[in-house]
């Protein structure tokens, strides 16, 4: 027994001679610091935790104070746009001392016309949200036919439409009885803006800085949209073009792919319109259609682009005043582009009277006017400088500079007065159209192949700098057609713009976001474009679905 409880007794001794060997003290004094510093850590980081939270507070509701101020301030900035813009327009009415014939629906002669189908507008009192829904004619309203045996027209004007109200309160068909084809225009019809006093946009526009403002606001300032009449375009095919006349408010045309230009005059301060004329414009050999028209900044005719092959005639002169409709389209003789599709042309914002045309065959043709009505010089300014068709051209008012944009991703700036180009910038898409801005003469937007980044804005004085991009996502289609087109605002602040999908997509360039300031459902299948008038709160749209549609914006 005692040589079995030697070991645990030696072992023991060991332990009390050497106690490093045992276990340590818990209360050793080097610990306590460690722990009392932890815990002030700890003390200090929720504390410090708590602040960062309450900064965080105070720093989102500055942010949303921010946002409440900066959209009030944009309302307060639309409201006193629209007070100028109806002071301007009632300053303009007290110029006519008495009262006058419309010069657009003046005939002096009796015409004989054959009964027409009647146009109809749907009438809409609903919210921009909702998707006009077109029905029947049957459905909705019986029209009245005219009287087969009445072919004569004593009238001054033409049969209007009014825009009855059902007894349900639905919104009634309006009923338009107009001679489409037939209506002509003699010299006392021809639109003057200085005797007739009927525009707006004569006047010269004040220079003012936009860019500045450019992509500052974090919330968009939206406009109040509502589809206010839908009609049938009366084109047999699907809509290619829509122009405004530069010196008449009233009156706007459309082209279309079944070769023919439509005139048209709002009615009921833009509520509705009636069809004054149809001309047929296709091309006399090949029977072409019309690939962009523009309008004569004088006003009295619209000029058509159409193919250069086959020595086809590639620009006709639609002439508003010619009372013979054989007389009334005349085709030039020059045929400068060599090959393909002349995709665009556009007048020159400058006192003489000019445009420039660009085609596929990378060539951009200035024509400057003759001394002789309706007769035109062409003259290229490049053909080599753009690698693939150029899709669209136009002209900086403030400078003497031909802008072209080109498939090939290159947008070019062409100074008339230097002869060279002054200005080239490539992008990583194709470029399909070239809009200058309104009321800064330093910005101009391009439409770009790129998706949710179709539109871009540019300084022309910051040479390859963006200013911003502007885009919107595709449910249709995948691919940016070159035939949806944009349109700028009078005040500069928003584009409208087309789309494959039945909206038309609004934007504000003060919006820091990418995105539509706002979406209106306006047609029932792709819009071409939309086009804000100069004077009255209306945007203009046309689509695929051959129809036109009014928007009152106000």
């Amino acid at each position: 027994m005692n040589g079995l409880n030697a070991p645990s007794f030696r072992k023991r001794r060991i332990q009390e001679m050497h106690p490093g060997n045992g276990e340590l003290d818990s209360g050793d004094p080097e610990e306590r610091p460690m722990h009392i510093e932890e815990k002030a850590l700890v003390a200090l980081i929720e504390h410090r935790s708590k602040e960062v939270e309450h900064l965080r507070n105070r720093l989102s509701y500055y942010k949303s104070e921010l946002e409440a101020e900066e959209k009030r301030l944009g309302e307060s900035q639309q409201k006193l746009a629209q007070l100028r813009s109806k002071n301007s327009v009632r300053k303009f009415q007290t110029h006519v001392d008495e009262p006058r014939q419309d010069p657009d629906l003046v005939t002096s002669k009796l015409y004989r016309i054959s009964p027409k189908p009647a146009i109809t507008f749907w009438k809409s009192e609903t919210s921009y949200t909702n998707k006009p829904q077109i029905k029947h004619c049957s459905e909705i309203l019986n029209i009245k036919q005219e009287d087969e045996q009445e072919d004569m027209v004593t009238d001054s004007v033409p049969k209007s439409f009014t825009c009855p109200r059902s007894s349900a309160g639905e919104p009634g068909l309006c009923n338009l009885k107009g001679d489409q084809s037939q209506r002509t225009f003699n010299e006392k019809e021809m639109v003057d803006a200085r005797d007739k006093g009927e525009t707006g946009t004569s006047d010269k526009k004040v220079q003012k800085d936009l860019i500045s403002m450019v992509n500052c606001y974090s919330s968009p300032c939206t406009i109040k949209c509502q589809t206010c009449a839908v009609a049938s375009s009366q084109h047999k095919r699907k809509l290619r073009s829509l122009v405004l006349c530069p010196c008449n408010e009233k009156l706007f045309a459309t082209s279309a792919l079944d070769g023919a230009v439509n005139l048209w005059k709002l009615q009921d301060s833009g509520s509705s319109a009636v069809l004054l004329s149809t001309a047929n414009c296709l091309s006399p050999k090949k029977r072409r259609w019309p690939e962009d028209v523009a309008w004569h900044p004088e006003g009295n005719s619209i000029l058509s682009v159409y193919t250069a092959d086959g020595e086809e005639s590639q620009i006709s002169i639609l002439n508003l005043n010619e009372p013979k409709e054989s007389s009334k389209v005349r085709f030039l003789e020059e045929n400068p582009h060599v090959k393909g599709i002349i995709n665009s042309i556009m007048f020159m914002p400058w006192e003489v009277n000019s445009f420039a045309t660009g085609g596929s065959d990378h060539a951009v043709i200035f024509w400057s006017e003759k001394e002789r009505e309706n007769s035109f010089k062409p003259n290229v300014l490049h053909k080599n400088v753009h690698s693939s068709a150029v899709m669209g051209v136009s002209g900086l008012q403030q400078k003497n500079i031909v802008m072209s944009a080109g498939a090939d991703k290159r947008i070019v700036g062409f100074d008339l007065i230097a002869e060279r180009v002054e200005y080239k910038h490539q992008l990583e898409s194709k470029c399909m159209s070239v809009l200058p801005n309104p009321y800064d003469l330093n910005l101009f937007m391009v439409q770009t192949g790129t998706l949710e980044k179709q539109l871009r804005l540019f300084d022309i004085r910051a040479r390859q700098t963006e200013v911003h991009s502007l885009g919107w996502k595709q449910e249709s289609s995948e691919t940016q057609s070159a035939l949806i087109q944009q349109s700028w605002s009078p005040n500069g602040l928003y584009i409208s713009s087309g789309s494959m999908d039945p909206v038309i997509h609004i934007f504000d360039i003060r919006y820091k976001s990418h995105k539509p300031s706002q979406s209106i459902n306006a047609h029932q299948k792709r819009v071409f474009k939309a086009v804000w008038h100069p004077t009255l709160p209306l945007l203009i749209s046309i689509s695929s679905d051959l129809n036109i549609g009014l928007h009152r914006t106000d």
